[in-house]
């Protein structure tokens, strides 16, 4: 028969569990989320940048291309009110830094599962989960959502182990 303190053990250390599990996903997702619009900002850049170079090499010279080069010169223009509005370089970033926290935040819910919380007193542990879950909470309100495509690849990335960790081995780097 369990104790009143085992049963509440057992359920804190789901709990953490959870809330790892859950931190993990949102880190993979972001970090999906945080390539996909560099990607984005690389090709709109690019193409802009390419149009805008070839346009102005049509435009000066003498081959009768003029009308060419000013389509591409719109065209250059027109990527880089898209870039400007889309903002995908700053998006990126700012998915990268809620995977980052989120990682964080991951990481501290496993080193109270694992390490603290089976040794502690009960409310001690209460307190560290109350901690983690608030800075879980604040993380998700501030973090832009991720898209379905990045759901979707980071869920592929988790279920292929690349946040996989055997605990009580050495590190090993792949």
């Amino acid at each position: 028969m369990e104790t009143d303190e085992s049963v509440q053990r057992k359920a804190l250390l789901h709990v953490l569990s959870d809330v790892e599990n859950r931190t993990m996903w949102s880190a993979q997702g972001q970090f999906e989320q945080a390539k996909g619009w560099q990607k984005l900002n690389l090709w709109l850049g690019s193409l802009a940048a390419g149009s805008a170079a070839v346009s102005g090499a049509l435009v000066l010279s003498s081959s009768g291309l003029d009308i060419l080069g000013g389509v591409l010169a719109l065209f250059a223009a027109a990527g880089g009110a898209v870039l400007t509005v889309v903002n995908a370089s700053q998006r990126a970033t700012a998915a990268a830094a809620a995977a980052n926290a989120y990682l964080e935040i991951q990481n501290a819910a496993r080193r109270a599962r694992l390490v603290d919380t089976p040794w502690m007193d009960i409310e001690e542990g209460r307190a560290i989960l109350q901690g983690l879950a608030d800075r879980m909470d604040e993380q998700n309100r501030s973090a832009e959502p991720i898209s379905p495509r990045a759901y979707r690849k980071a869920g592929r990335n988790i279920r292929a182990g690349g946040q996989s960790a055997a605990f009580g081995e050495p590190a090993t780097n792949a």
